[in-house]
């Protein structure tokens, strides 16, 4: 097996969905700073568990170079 450029592009892109995403979340953050704690301890696990719906697709494409199972 010889090694692709996709895994660090791959990696490269992870990195920039955490920071793209934290950047997001921290500016949504101060909307919701006076509001009740439990709204604001509900958006910040919402936020926590989004960002990883994108990796699957990115993971994918890392391994295999596509980004959709092939249908079959």
């Amino acid at each position: 097996m010889n090694p692709t450029w996709r895994k660090p592009a791959g990696i490269f892109l992870i990195l920039l969905l955490i920071a793209v995403w934290a950047i997001l979340v921290t500016a949504g953050a101060e909307l919701i700073g006076e509001t009740p704690w439990p709204l604001q301890a509900l958006y910040f696990i919402v936020a926590g568990i989004i960002w990883i719906a994108p990796l699957k697709p990115l993971l994918q494409w890392m391994e295999t170079g596509r980004w959709r199972r092939p249908r079959g």
